[in-house]
């Protein structure tokens, strides 16, 4: 399809970009003033556009930045530790590429406010200046003309009215010639006043003669000079403008072009994020995260309540007979169902007789040595009772909740002992790792510290004038002692880590064993149903001649066991951290319960501080602990060791 020629015919497209506004807009002079005041006002308006389109660029760019910043993980908070899954690094990156997207619309605004907004407010100022400057030209060009014809006009009535006069004097002369009765004189003085007009006449003749060559030669020149060349400049300055319009919509286009690549590669950085994420090391960090260490729960052993008498056994059957075959049948029997035991069974085990003797009604004095302090009298009920009722629902389950909710509440409040022994063992392993790691960290960086300073010590002792030596000594020792202070940590760390790994191993053993073990047996409860059997086939009471109730050696033997596996379970509870030490001021028998004997400048271990009763929980050693007055004593506490949180 052939493009029509939609210009005049018989103009080419040369003559239709050669015309000029001076040729062919010669009579167009208000015409042009008001298209170039429009062309000034669009300009202002493109400007305007710009300026808000950078204004939307700059807010939209803050937007994002503050999403962006919003989203990003808090310092110590438990966003940090999400961090170590793939999904939430991904999201963190694609924040950080986000950002930058937001930087580029700040370059797109910046460089549209510095390139277009500006140079064109400028221009525009520039513009209406050149574009008033030539109107005026115009205008007084216009002026001048019109003056020019004003005055070729009053020329022209002058000569006419002289004309007139003129002819009206010579047809008075005429008269008066020819009236016979006229005189001479009258006749003569006619004849003068005739000539006179003439002659104003032919004077007036000249004068516009003169005006309108003169017009003719001013019109010419306004018409084909002046207005010409100003039309010209005033088509150069819009050709200028519309120019100037079309370089700033390249810039404008430019501006954004510019930061095409660089937005580009940030999507391709969130699209390399999003390609980075791994379910599997995820939920392989789920388990690194939560992995406790524990065994999973054993069977449930039976409970015969088929027996319609209960025994009585005393006190001392429960507690003097903790033989190994009891600890080993406890260790074998073991059923973890802490996961099991509702919250009402936990708390009711808060209230056993573990718990610390309750506070004195006044704080021992040292005047009261002699006879000692008075502690509370015993309120809680006898331990056999509390025995027999732990043992008659499942006491090693509620101690294991017990030991569990122990660990649980240490968790919670953010503290623990030094060797971490209040985490799970999995949890503890990693614990005590990452301490290694950052003791050997700062051990490595003593050392560089001290070598450094042994070497500005050489460096002082060659060239005396540099310093002197012994200014040096203090910061060394501060640095050899701490180094001892590190390696001491290092070396109590390490070993705790060891113990763990020793223990896990062993754990591993038996549970390999007893695995091989369960796979010999028929059912998982196929033990405890023998059991059960083996007693019910044997009768463990008879009755007495007088009525009373005498007990089997086997029953005995049984109930024995049993308190013997309670006792092992309270053994196993990991022994509280020592806080500090204290040097007793006075001597003090313990005589009631829960407390403990000590001489006077005898050295103990502190476990537990003053909670305000006015007793202090100290260690003798293992297996001899208990509360002394603490105004009988004097306490270090270890400095490492504050603010550490007492174990219920």
């Amino acid at each position: 399809m052939q493009p029509q020629n939609r210009g005049p015919p018989g103009r080419t497209r040369t003559e239709t970009m050669s015309c000029s506004w001076g040729t062919e807009l010669w009579d167009q002079f208000d015409n042009l003033e008001k298209h170039t005041s429009w062309g000034i006002e669009f300009l202002e308006r493109y400007t305007k556009f710009v300026k808000e389109r950078s204004e939307i660029e700059l807010s939209y760019a803050k937007q994002i930045r503050n999403l962006s910043k919003k989203y990003q993980p808090k310092k110590n908070s438990r966003e940090e530790e999400e961090n170590r899954y793939t999904s939430c690094r991904a999201f963190l990156q694609t924040l950080r590429e986000l950002s930058d997207y937001a930087g580029q619309h700040e370059v797109i605004a910046e460089s549209l406010h510095t390139h277009i907004i500006t140079e064109l407010t400028r221009y525009t100022q520039e513009l209406k200046a050149e574009r008033k400057s030539h109107f005026q030209d115009g205008r007084r060009a216009q002026q001048h003309i019109e003056n020019s014809w004003k005055q070729l006009e009053s020329s022209k009535r002058r000569f006419e009215r002289d004309c007139k006069e003129a002819d009206r004097a010579q047809q008075y002369f005429d008269k008066m010639d020819a009236d016979i009765n006229a005189t001479k004189a009258d006749v003569e003085k006619a004849r003068q006043q005739a000539q006179q007009k003439q002659q104003a006449a032919e004077d007036s003749k000249g004068e516009y003669l003169a005006f309108l060559s003169k017009f003719n030669q001013e019109q010419n020149q306004h018409y084909h000079t002046l207005i010409p060349v100003i039309f010209q400049r005033l088509q150069e300055m819009e050709e200028r403008r519309i120019e100037r319009v079309g370089d700033a919509m390249t810039t404008y286009a430019e501006a954004e072009r510019k930061v095409v690549p660089i937005v580009s590669r940030c999507l391709d950085g969130m699209t390399h994020a999003a390609q980075s994420i791994q379910p599997q090391m995820d939920t392989r960090q789920v388990v690194e995260a939560y992995k406790s260490g524990f065994e999973p729960p054993g069977d449930v052993e039976v409970e015969d309540y088929s027996t319609s008498i209960r025994r009585t056994v005393s006190e001392s059957s429960y507690l003097n007979n903790r033989g190994e075959g009891g600890r080993q049948s406890r260790r074998n029997s073991r059923g973890k169902l802490w996961p099991f035991i509702k919250r009402n069974k936990l708390m009711s085990l808060l209230a056993s007789p573990l718990q610390p003797p309750p506070p004195p009604p006044t704080s021992p004095s040292p005047g009261g040595v002699a006879n000692g302090p008075q502690s509370p009298p015993p309120t809680r009920e006898p331990i056999t009772q509390r025995l027999n009722d732990l043992m008659s629902s499942g006491s090693r389950h509620r101690k294991q909740c017990l030991r569990s909710l122990k660990r649980g509440l240490s968790l919670k409040l953010g503290s623990g002992p030094e060797d971490c022994s209040h985490l799970p063992p999995e949890q503890r392993r990693k614990k005590l790792q990452a301490r290694i790691n950052d003791l050997n960290r700062d051990i490595q960086k003593e050392l560089d510290q001290r070598d450094a300073l042994i070497k500005m010590r050489e460096v002082y002792e060659r060239n005396p004038g540099m310093g002197d030596p012994s200014s040096l000594d203090p910061g060394l020792e501060e640095v050899t002692h701490t180094l001892e202070k590190l390696q001491l940590d290092l070396h109590r760390h390490q070993g705790w880590l060891a113990e763990l790994e020793s223990r896990a191993a062993e754990s591993s053993d038996r549970r390999q064993s007893g695995c091989a073990y369960d796979s010999q047996a028929t059912t998982p409860g196929s033990s405890s149903l023998n059991q059960l059997n083996h007693i019910n086939s044997n009768p463990v009471n008879r009755e007495s001649p007088d009525g009373s109730y005498t007990e089997d050696h086997s029953t005995e033997h049984h109930f024995k066991s049993r308190s013997t596996e309670f006792d092992d379970d309270f053994d196993d509870e990991d022994p509280l951290p020592s806080i500090g030490t204290c040097k007793s001021l006075y001597p003090f028998e313990g005589q009631n319960e829960g407390t403990i004997s000590m001489a006077e400048g005898e050295l103990l271990s502190v476990i537990e501080e003053d909670k305000g009763d006015g007793w202090t929980r100290v260690r003798r050693n293992p297996d001899d602990e208990g509360y002394v007055p603490t105004s009988y004593i004097k306490v270090f506490l270890d400095s490492n060791a504050k603010g550490a949180m007492t174990y219920i």
